[in-house]
């Protein structure tokens, strides 16, 4: 194997210190291989290079490897950390991958932090009277922050039990400032009135106190100290007030006996359950705050084949050789999901793992936490309820998913075969699929989605606003994203084309000179600026859009065969749908069970709700005058948060007069003055 690899790289191999550290592969293109980490170095590193690994996944990742990155540290704990790191934010072609690109929901009581309270001096009514609400993103110090919770259903379902229970307010603070009369959650006691007044600041932060205390986990304390009230307003024969609590109390307990989950001596646990079958993973997660339980989360990591067959062919550092291969792989999933999940994220002290976790692993988090951090195997009593809860659903979210890609691989080998397209690389097959939206000729949108891999990319989907055609005009807004979407790429292969001729004509000069020839890289899609073209492009109608698909394609020099366009049948029903072809081929009805006709239905209806919400929103957007505001010179990003603040969004502004205007902070006369003539 060392035969294929330069001099250079094997002396940085020999060179290697043998000390822990991290390092990174890369291939001739810069692409990042893998990210590996070891407690020697050297030892680790020139294994790969002196071990024969022909013909397995290990020995086509080394085949490629033409540099290589090392980082020396302190202890194999910094080597975890940094090694993981390293895979989230890099994604490597050959480590297991979890992706997550969405923060976790928190839920949020508004200015109950002590720091900023005692500092603020004149308190406005919406700090005296904190507010819950449902919050994703940067957290604030002013305010506090429960959770994380595994969905935004958990954090909706925990803000409806807060209200039954403390009545607290989630109106926003706009909204509270202008009541005049208590609004329905009132009226259905859902919240106590404190934008009118029902309710005194000290009663108010009371129940806010006991809400938090309720969310730490302290149920009984909060019972105590509402019993404690209850009988005190007896005492004073204050029963209206006595029952209030009563039916406080009440609503809390039956609360707690819903919450069959509950335990009160676990505050804060993670349940982690793996399921690996069928070349796929699934890692369920399941979280427990404030001694509740929240719900759980399934996640699904890429490149397990490639990864865990490099760590077995180096066990020395893995899990123990002789273990079960399907729980040596489910070991190396479960540690590589702990090790990228809780990076730079608060974490239990405990976890709760359907398989024994390294204790390198937890010292690495420990250290990086500041907290000491356990996780336990093979639990007893009420974990064990909750450790089997999770590999149910992880057994489920696993069977899902492999149902829903063999169902998806099904679809998409039928429509390679009903449109004759090559069949030995349909994870490659790319569909790209346009669709034009407007109401009545007004914000006309077009938009392009992608399938890719058996599935719909959405992170390459892009929206085109079309402008400078007339209103209402199908044909020219398909004509003009056609030309937007492909005019690059035709450009960029034509001067491919005009470079092989004097490329040829090169080695030829050198051939007859007696020169050695260089070897030439063959141009691959990387070398062409922008996306490569797909292998099918889907016109959402029939001739007329199919006939513009045509033309532009035989302007830019395309290849006419991969246009197809998705015509309604008889009375535009489901399922009687044709296939309309730019290159001459007569129609193409699939049949109404068709699974091609199946993929082709879900992706021009993905491609028809892309481009309808973009239009609705740039309708919306017009309409409200919202860009109006933008526009104004003199109106920041300050002024324009002061001003929606105030007035509580682009309508409230360009109903205010001059003299309003001028009440926010840094308006003056002429800009308020400009500002309305803007707008009217």
């Amino acid at each position: 194997m060392s035969d294929t690899h330069s001099e250079q790289l094997l002396s940085e191999v020999a060179a290697l210190p043998g000390l822990p550290g991290v390092y990174r592969y890369f291939d001739a293109q810069g692409q990042l291989l893998y990210v590996g980490k070891a407690r020697n170095l050297k030892k680790r590193v020139s294994s790969y290079f002196q071990k024969s690994h022909d013909g397995t996944r290990i020995g086509h990742m080394i085949s490629r490897i033409v540099r290589m990155e090392t980082t020396v540290v302190r202890s194999e704990a910094e080597a975890l950390l940094l090694e993981n790191n390293l895979i989230k934010t890099l994604n490597p072609k050959f480590n297991i991958l979890f992706r997550d690109d969405k923060s976790y929901p928190y839920l949020k009581i508004t200015g109950t932090r002590e720091t900023f309270r005692t500092s603020a001096k004149m308190p406005v009514p919406s700090l005296a009277f904190p507010r819950m609400a449902y919050y994703r993103g940067v957290v604030d110090r002013r305010h506090s922050y429960y959770g994380p919770y595994p969905s935004a259903w958990a954090v909706k379902e925990s803000i409806t039990l807060l209200q039954k229970v403390f009545r607290l307010r989630t109106c926003e603070d706009t909204v509270f400032a202008n009541r005049t009369r208590p609004c329905l959650l009132y009226q259905i006691k859902r919240c106590s009135g404190p934008c009118v007044d029902l309710v005194d600041s000290e009663d108010y932060a009371r129940d806010v106190q006991d809400a938090e205390r309720f969310l730490r986990g302290e149920t009984q304390a909060v019972l105590d100290a509402l019993e404690q009230r209850m009988l005190g307003h007896a005492e004073k024969l204050e029963f209206e007030q006595a029952a209030e609590l009563r039916n406080q109390m009440t609503a809390l307990s039956r609360v707690l006996h819903q919450q069959t989950m509950d335990n009160l001596s676990d505050k804060d646990v993670d349940v982690l359950a793996v399921k690996v079958h069928g070349g796929r993973a699934c890692v369920n997660l399941a979280m427990v705050r404030g001694g509740r339980h929240l719900g759980d989360r399934p996640y699904f990591p890429a490149h397990v084949d490639d990864a865990t067959a490099i760590d077995n062919a180096l066990s020395d550092e893995g899990p123990a050789p002789g273990m079960d291969p399907a729980e040596r792989v489910a070991v190396q999933v479960l540690e590589a999901f702990i090790a990228q999940h809780y990076l730079g994220i608060a974490m239990p002290q405990i976890l709760v793992t359907s398989h024994a976790v390294g204790r390198p692993l937890l010292d690495a988090l420990s250290e990086q936490t500041g907290n000491k951090v356990n996780a336990v195997h093979n639990p007893r009593e009420h974990r064990r309820i909750w450790l089997e809860m999770a590999q149910k659903n992880a057994d489920i979210a696993l069977a899902r998913l492999l149902a829903e890609e063999g169902s998806q691989q099904a679809r998409t080998r039928a429509l390679a075969d009903a449109l004759q397209l090559p069949d030995d690389q349909l994870e490659a097959l790319r569909i790209e699929c346009f669709d034009i939206s407007h109401t009545a000729g007004e914000s006309t949108q077009a938009s392009c989605v992608v399938f890719e891999g058996h599935k719909m990319q959405n992170s390459q989907y892009r929206r085109y606003k079309i402008e400078g055609i007339t209103g209402g005009d199908d044909y020219a807004a398909m004509k003009q994203v056609l030309l937007r979407r492909y005019g690059k790429i035709a450009e960029a292969m034509r001067s491919e084309d005009t470079q092989a001729p004097n490329l040829a004509v090169s080695e030829s000069a050198q051939a007859l000179n007696g020169e050695a020839l260089e070897p030439v890289a063959e141009p691959t899609a990387e070398s062409i600026t922008g996306p490569r073209m797909p292998d099918l492009v889907l016109i959402d109608g029939g001739k007329g859009q199919v006939s513009v698909a045509r033309e532009v394609f035989q302007q830019l020099g395309l290849d006419l065969s991969i246009i197809v366009g998705v015509e309604k049948g008889e009375g535009r029903k489901v399922g009687l749908e044709e296939l309309v072809f730019a290159d001459g081929r007569e129609k193409v009805y699939l049949g109404h069970d068709s699974a091609a006709l199946m993929l082709v239905a879900q992706i021009r209806d993905e491609a028809h709700r892309f481009a309808i919400t973009g239009m609705r929103a740039q309708r919306a957007k017009v309409r409200t005058g919202g860009s109006k505001l933008e526009d104004i010179p003199g109106v920041g990003p300050k002024k324009r948060a002061r001003l929606l603040q105030r007035f509580g969004g682009v309508r409230g502004v360009a109903s205010a007069s001059v003299d309003d205007l001028c009440t926010v902070e840094g308006i003056s006369a002429e800009l308020a003055d400009a500002i309305y003539r803007a707008l009217h």
